[in-house]
């Protein structure tokens, strides 16, 4: 088997991964992306492994370990996905630049605060005769 042919299709898949990353802003394709780059990795490994008729089959055994790697990534990802999407109600990752949260729907004025007395900062200098409860004025 020629290893050309392999290799070509797997970098085919990976630019296509690579322009899917940079280009979609729907965090679902940025993911179907990544694992479109995974899976050319992944053909790339076996199509090496069954080149250099490694006795080992590490090639293989690297695939296996990616494709959990990728099922752990794709169950993450998702989760993460939803949880944004219940907070912030979009998956556009323009959207999603700011990690604050959203401001609400419905915004209140604050309430306007009064000067607390005399500035001496205890609450008896509101109340009226409070000066002569304490000695008269000092």
């Amino acid at each position: 088997m020629h290893i050309v042919y392999p290799a070509v299709v797997s970098a085919l898949l990976f630019s296509v991964g690579v322009y899917g990353v940079l280009a979609r802003r729907n965090t679902i394709l940025v993911l179907m992306s990544v694992e479109l780059m995974l899976n050319a990795v992944n053909l790339n490994l076996v199509a090496f492994d069954v080149w250099l008729r490694d006795r080992l089959h590490s090639g293989q055994v690297l695939t296996l370990f990616v494709i959990v790697i990728a099922a752990a990534e794709v169950g993450l990802g998702l989760a993460i996905i939803l949880a944004l999407y219940r907070n912030r109600r979009t998956v556009d990752i323009d959207a999603l630049r700011d990690l604050s949260e959203p401001p609400p729907h419905t915004a209140t004025p604050p309430a306007p605060t009064e000067p607390a007395g005399d500035g001496r900062g205890d609450a008896q200098a509101t109340r009226p005769g409070a000066d002569a409860e304490r000695g008269g004025n000092r």
